[in-house]
């Protein structure tokens, strides 16, 4: 399921950090990684010297401390605005999977920043593992998956079962928040899911896969509690479908930063303080 990745490395070590624990899980051990570098083009020959340098040592730099079998990483330093690139590259290597480093700044901001992993957010179709700067990389063993009667929360599934089979203690957690039912937090409460609901499938389906699986539900807003959820589960990766490319504009707010910035995905990819990997595509 993934088998190809893409780690786009800026010499800050979190998204390197991210890959060295994802390579610990018995189910990505055997994939192929290509770390990439993009250097932003140079109005002198001198200067466009000292970039590609510098970025050959930051390549140099992180195959070194990812401290891979030389079979399994591959490295591309390329010209460009990163934002094209990484996008460029993806689509070459045909990644499964793109691991990048996030300054976990709100859209509008992003915006005005330029950033780079806001824009590959957008306009990416491929699975997306977005590291912020400000949060501590643990060891996974608990994976959360936000879970709905939607297609897309079916393979954040699918993948969040590929992910953890195999780990010593790990643990799924099948995450469902209520929005039918006005009011503040109701707080994490444990369920035991009808069997014959898509949640209780999906238990059903982990257990015949060997797989520890735990189901919680709350009420409220969903971004502001999937993110409650993580935190108080202590959760070291939160899984979410994002089936849009781009979160639509909802007229009927008038604050601007909710206006820009009002899908659930990019609510929590900025809020959580865990890794968020954004399942785009189907699982396979």
């Amino acid at each position: 399921m993934i088998e190809k990745i893409l780690l786009a490395v800026s010499g800050l070590g979190h998204a390197e950090e991210m890959l060295k624990m994802l390579k610990e899980m018995p189910s990505i051990q055997n994939a192929k990684v290509t770390v990439l570098h993009v250097v932003a083009g140079q109005s002198t020959t001198a200067a466009m010297t000292a970039k590609w340098e510098e970025g050959g040592k930051i390549l140099a730099n992180a195959i070194q401390s990812l401290n891979l079998d030389p079979t399994q990483v591959s490295s591309i330093l390329r010209e460009g605005d990163a934002k094209d690139v990484v996008c460029q590259v993806a689509e070459e290597m045909d990644a499964d999977l793109i691991i990048m480093g996030s300054r976990g700044l709100k859209r509008l901001q992003s915006i005005l920043a330029n950033s780079v992993s806001q824009y590959v957010f957008q306009l990416s179709s491929r699975p997306m593992l977005l590291v912020k700067d400000d949060i501590y990389v643990k060891r996974i063993k608990r994976v959360m998956v936000a879970m709905d009667n939607s297609p897309t929360a079916l393979n954040c599934f699918k993948l969040g079962l590929f992910l953890v089979q195999g780990v010593s203690g790990g643990q799924l957690v099948l995450a469902n928040i209520n929005t039918d039912v006005a009011g503040k937090s109701s707080g994490v409460t444990e369920i035991k899911p009808d069997k014959n609901s898509p949640l209780g499938s999906a238990v059903a389906e982990a257990e015949r896969q060997g797989v520890q699986t735990r189901c919680v539900t709350s009420t409220g807003n969903p971004g502001q509690e999937i993110c409650r959820l993580a935190e108080e589960l202590n959760i070291d990766l939160l899984l979410l479908g994002s089936p849009d490319r781009r979160p639509s504009i909802a007229k009927s707010f008038v604050d601007l930063d909710r206006l820009i910035g009002a899908s659930l995905s990019d609510y929590v990819r900025v809020n959580a303080v865990c890794p968020v990997l954004l399942a785009r595509t189907v699982a396979e």
